[in-house]
């Protein structure tokens, strides 16, 4: 049954999420993003290498799914509306997504270009500016994608995490880039430059592939097990007397928001009132435990005779078995669809 009305939902998320410091820092990546694309095409202007266009070709994409981010965020801020009541979160798997298309296209180009110069080899100049100007784009990428990746840990944001793996990847990108420039500086075989990219050009699109399975799993609802289990050793940790069983559950991710829905087994006797008052306990003790801003839809079921095995409550009033042992609520027996009791008895499925 449903805890707490949308409006009470709406007014428990946290006010990270709507602090606009999140909107600033995209927009700050995003223009960062251009001056370095500048710096690296620059770059392989006056170098001629095909490694560092790999480089300069992927913050094209950086530019784009940056972009793409920074309209997201805004979409992902809107509260829940009636068109949209689970709220527009789901948008940033969207925005995974097409970072990770773009990504995978820029590493299918950095390849088709190293092999053809493989065959129709290009002449490289001024490697050593190459080499200062891809040492600075790297460390600016990575520090900007590490500061990216903790606002996204912290506030929950799939948009701001991918934003900065994707910058951090890139910045182990030019470090390769870099010493493999350093290489071909130093030994003077131009050919070590088309074996890079085309190394990277391949790392590139795994990475891209990475983000777009990402991206499926959140459309598709994949169940997150780390995240769910860490829920209901929580819960099983702090279970109440009253909380008979929990089943059925399920966790559904709306961007940084979490759905959760589960059976939960009372006393049958508590009335209305007492009832409501178990269901929000479970709530408190997972907002409480969560930094995801949470919203709960909770089916009471009655405990039945044979609970009676398994319910702990020593002032029960209406026990008809001897209580044998309680069972520890783990991921596998919350997941399934059906109320515990002991091994050597079977359940019907409520």
């Amino acid at each position: 049954m449903p805890s707490s009305s949308i409006k009470e939902q709406v007014m428990s998320i946290p006010k990270a999420l709507s602090d606009r410091s999140l909107l600033r820092l995209q927009i700050t990546a995003l223009i960062l993003g251009v001056g370095l694309m500048a710096v690296k095409f620059l770059a392989w202007y006056r170098t001629g290498s095909n490694a560092i266009l790999s480089d300069a070709l992927e913050s094209i994409i950086n530019v784009v799914a940056g972009a793409f981010g920074l309209y997201s965020l805004l979409i992902s801020f809107r509260p829940k509306d009636q068109n949209h009541p689970y709220g527009h979160g789901k948008v940033e798997f969207l925005s995974a997504g097409f970072e990770g298309a773009l990504i995978s296209i820029a590493g299918v180009l950095i390849l088709g270009k190293a092999v053809y110069n493989l065959f129709y080899p290009q002449e490289l100049e001024e490697l050593k500016l190459g080499i200062y100007l891809t040492a600075f784009t790297g460390a600016a990428n990575y520090l900007m994608g590490w500061v990216l990746e903790w606002k996204g840990m912290k506030n929950n944001s799939l948009i701001l995490k991918s934003s900065g793996k994707h910058l951090q990847a890139d910045a182990w990108s030019s470090l390769g880039i870099l010493l493999g420039l350093a290489l071909v500086f130093s030994t003077g075989i131009n050919k070590l430059d088309n074996l890079l990219a085309l190394f990277f050009g391949l790392l590139i699109i795994y990475s891209g592939f990475g983000l777009v399975r990402q991206s499926i799993a959140g459309i598709m609802d994949e169940a997150d097990y780390r995240l769910i289990r860490s829920i209901v050793n929580h819960l099983q940790q702090n279970r109440s007397e009253n909380w008979v069983d929990i089943h059925n559950l399920r966790v559904i991710k709306y961007g940084p928001n979490l759905h959760i829905d589960c059976h939960l087994t009372l006393p049958w006797y508590l009335n209305t009132q007492d009832a409501h008052a178990e269901v929000k306990s479970v709530e408190s003790l997972a907002r409480n435990f969560q930094n995801h801003p949470v919203e709960w839809f909770i089916h009471v079921d009655p405990c039945e005779p044979t609970s009676c095995y398994l319910c702990r409550k020593k002032d029960c009033s209406e026990r008809k078995e001897p209580f044998r042992e309680q069972v520890a609520w783990t991921l596998e027996n919350v997941m399934n669809n059906a109320p515990h009791d002991l091994p050597n008895r079977k359940s019907p499925v409520s």
